[in-house]
Formats: structure tokens, sequence, C-alpha cells
């Protein structure tokens, strides 16, 4: 996975600094991104408070935007369309990690039963890494933000990316798939039993995300962004309970794949 990895980075770059060095009738945009990332998998409990602000990890990207307002080949605006002055697309290369344990009603200090006790001790993480891009539309004229004219400049997007991921799943008590009394040496719930996985894979997600620019400088902008990303694999925490008992699902709460909320703030610079 990691040489995956390494060529994908390899090829975004040349792709952007290809883009860059031709300026093909429009311009660019390069930056920063980071922020917490909650993480919404098959460890703790859904819609439960302690799992969302518990299972959350920290995520860096960098961004590219290609600005179809403006021509970097001749200093000037472009042919003035709505799609022009309203949309831009934005490439990115991104990076999280997050630790994960089971929280909630289930685990609580007064819980002693033996799946109580093994879900306590069942810890694990994830670290992704995607690649991909988004239509960004901004409601506001891009033209007049970038002219001054407003200090905020809203946006929302929508794309698609392709995940790279590397969890890891293990129990305090002992090696998992031990089904049995935590007395007699049992690690690992019933729903858990060969439901990990410990090898990286990969798979695509879809992204959605909405946010404002405020302009810092004429040729700099402050990014807020809030992104929903859904994977469409349910492996990405390492996790996937699922058994049937006489042909009836046993595992009625694991209803989704994995997603993340991602919160981040990042800084913009236009290529001049």
């Amino acid at each position: 996975m990691n040489a995956r990895i390494l060529l994908m980075v390899f090829l975004f770059l040349a792709v952007a600094k290809q883009e860059v060095s031709a300026q093909l009738g429009f311009s660019h945009e390069i930056g920063v991104i980071t922020g917490p990332v909650a993480f919404y998998s098959d460890y703790g409990q859904r819609y439960d408070f302690e799992t969302n602000i518990g299972n959350v990890g920290f995520g860096v990207g960098i961004v590219h935007y290609l600005n179809f307002s403006y021509r970097a080949d001749c200093n000037c605006y472009t042919r003035d369309t709505y799609f022009n002055d309203h949309f831009k697309i934005r490439s990115e290369i991104d990076y999280h990690k997050t630790n994960l344990e089971h929280l909630g009603e289930w685990v609580d200090p007064d819980k002693t039963s033996d799946g109580a006790q093994q879900l306590r001790a069942m810890k694990g993480s994830t670290t992704v890494f995607d690649i991909g891009a988004q239509l960004e539309y901004f409601p506001l004229s891009i033209r007049d933000f970038a002219a001054g004219a407003y200090k905020f400049a809203p946006f929302g997007s929508f794309g698609v990316h392709w995940v790279s991921f590397d969890p890891e799943v293990y129990s305090e008590l002992g090696p998992l798939n031990v089904v049995a009394p935590v007395d007699q040496g049992g690690t690992t719930p019933i729903k858990y039993f060969n439901a990990f996985q410990q090898e990286g894979d990969s798979t695509w997600s879809i992204v959605m995300s909405a946010g404002t620019r405020y302009k810092l400088s004429p040729l700099s902008d402050l990014m807020i962004d809030a992104r929903w990303q859904y994977y469409f694999s349910n492996w990405v925490d390492g996790l996937n309970p699922s058994f049937e008992n006489n042909g009836v699902q046993q595992v009625p709460e694991n209803k989704a794949n994995d997603w993340i909320f991602w919160l981040n703030i990042g800084y913009i610079y236009y290529l001049d």
C-alpha cells in the first residue's frame, strides 16, 4: 500500500505541476487544510455523544483549485459566463488517523458482563489516505469576491475520492477471535468473531462539504470547511460485525458503511 500511495502522490504532483506550467487559460490556487475528524464506525454506540466526541482524530490535506474566472496566461478575466464566475474544480490529497474504542451505554463502568468487559478492552485505529476532486459552487460572484466587493464567499461542493486505509484492531485481554467467558480467556464478543480486518485496502468515497472563504489579501484567503465523507466500504475502521443465525441477521445495528465528519480550516494562496 505504501508504494501505491507514493505513486498516487507523484502522479498528483506531476499533473498539478504540468497544469501550472501549461497555463491553459485559467488560474490556479494552492493551499493547506487541517482539523479534527470525527469517525463514525462500528466502534461505540450510534447517536451517542460520548462516542461522537471520543472517536476523533486529526487530518491534514493539500488542495489545488482551477479558477475559471481568471486567465493566468494573460493576467485578464475570462469570458463572463455563469460557470466561470460560480464554479471551481478542487483537487486534493488528504491524510488522517483516528484512534478508536467502544464508548457509550454498553461499556459504562457499572456494566460487568463478559460482553461489556470485552468491548471495553477492544481498541483500534485507522490511517486513511485519499485523493480526489470536487466541483465547488459559489453562489456569489467569484470575480466580485476576488476584487474585494465582499469579505466572505460561501460555497458547497460535491466530489469523489479514492481512499487507501490501514486499520488495526486488538484487545487488551489477548488475541482476538476467542469467543468464551472472560475468566476462560475470552476476548471477543460473538458479533465480532471473524469480523475484523488488520490488512490495508482501498475503496471509493463520495464527498460533500459546505463552508466559506474569508478574503485576507488580494492573493490569499482563509477557508473554513465542514465535510461529510461516506466510504463505499464497511472495513475502513477494521470492523464489520455481521452474522446470521437460522437466516436471521443478528447485528441489525450495523446499518451503514463507515463515514467521517471533518471540520477543517485552511489557507489558500492564488498563483498569479
